[in-house]
């Protein structure tokens, strides 16, 4: 098992509802894949640098997990497909 940080943005458009979900359906998909989350820290609305798919600004969460590498690319992948996420990033520690 590894540990990995998991940062990613929600679209700003998403009702805070739905921000919920989409923050406990990712924190379970962890612990569904065999791993654990170690810390989870919602950062809030933040601008952007630059536009991103038109969007200025989004929701950040930031999570760090330890799970298996198979489970980190399920995470990932699962990311990729969600509507709500404009962007996700995972990172090795």
């Amino acid at each position: 098992m590894d540990k990995y940080e998991i940062l990613y943005i929600i679209r700003a458009g998403v009702d805070d509802d739905q921000k919920t979900k989409v923050v406990e359906k990712f924190e379970a998909l962890v612990g569904t894949l065999g791993g654990s989350v170690e810390s989870l820290d919602k950062w809030g609305m933040k601008k952007f640098a630059y536009e991103i798919e038109k969007q200025t600004e989004g929701y950040y969460v930031l999570m760090n997990v330890v799970c298996s590498k198979e489970a980190q690319i399920e995470i990932d992948r699962l990311m990729r497909n969600d509507e709500s996420i404009i962007r996700q990033m995972i990172i090795k520690k």
